[in-house]
């Protein structure tokens, strides 16, 4: 028998900014372009191609936070805050 030996590359994760937490993992999958449309969202997440966090996730409804990651069709996505809400989260001033 051969042995075959397999390089993984991690890659770094696409950032993609929503205004507020909650946003829904089929609504996220269509805002970030994993999918064409809401559709093709709900085939993906129920055919068992979508992680969440390093768990595979069949809720398209399942809500997301910041800092969490998703990876659809060999793309990892992160939800980060986007404008004054991401100046909150580092902890400085939106107006400074």
């Amino acid at each position: 028998m051969r042995k075959v030996s397999v390089h993984v590359s991690k890659r770094e994760a696409v950032p993609i900014a929503v205004q507020a937490p909650g946003i829904r993992l089929d609504a996220f999958l269509k805002l970030a372009n994993a999918v064409e449309s809401g559709g093709q969202a709900k085939l993906a997440v129920q055919g068992g191609r979508v992680w969440l966090n390093g768990a595979l996730c069949t809720l398209r409804g399942k809500k997301l936070a910041f800092g969490d990651e998703v990876r659809c069709n060999g793309t990892t996505y992160k939800i980060e805050a986007c404008g004054k809400r991401a100046a909150e989260e580092q902890g400085l001033s939106a107006q400074g």
